[in-house]
């Protein structure tokens, strides 16, 4: 069994926690997690690049000058992509760069993931998150006092820590 330290609020040491190897001592696949990483940034992707087209160009629709007799080169259009001011051809359209990855990989990066903290040193449990009311500057003292430079945390219920915790730029209930 895989054992992580036991905190209390101050930072304090009160004891060891066993945890299953199967979860926080598992083989860590960077593949997976390199996976998991990639969907997660590319949904946040934006994906609002967009040039107009030559259907799009606000400019008449009409034949530039006469097909014969003027010593030109045939043109049709002035939304043609040859000229300036033109439409672009084959340019960006607004698309989502978000894809899937199966339930059982997503499962093995979580594994990856909390092995390699734990392996690592950098998982802690607090004893117990019991704070008296919902004040952000209290939690940002209790992991500065931990010295936690970023911050995960998993609490059932506790709706005085998930108040504090939302205007924490490196913490994430």
């Amino acid at each position: 069994m895989a054992k992580l330290s036991v905190i209390d609020l101050q930072g304090t040491p009160v004891g060891e926690l066993d945890v299953a190897d199967e979860v926080f001592a598992a083989e860590v696949k960077e593949h997976l997690l390199w996976e998991a990483v990639r969907a997660l940034r590319a949904r946040k992707r934006a994906g609002t690049a967009n040039t107009k087209g030559r259907s799009e160009i606000a400019r008449t629709k009409d034949k530039l000058y006469r097909q014969k007799g003027t010593g030109n080169a045939r043109h049709g259009s002035r939304r043609a992509n040859i000229f300036r001011g033109g439409g672009q051809v084959h340019g960006p359209r607004p698309r989502s760069y978000a894809f899937h990855v199966n339930k059982k990989a997503r499962a093995g990066a979580l594994r990856s993931a909390l092995s390699l903290r734990a392996k690592e040193g950098n998982l802690l449990v607090v004893r117990d998150w019991a704070l008296a009311e919902p004040k952000t500057k209290a939690l940002g003292k209790i992991l500065g006092s931990i010295e936690a430079e970023a911050a995960l945390l998993v609490d059932s219920g506790n709706r005085n820590l998930q108040l504090s915790a939302r205007n924490l730029a490196r913490a994430s209930f």
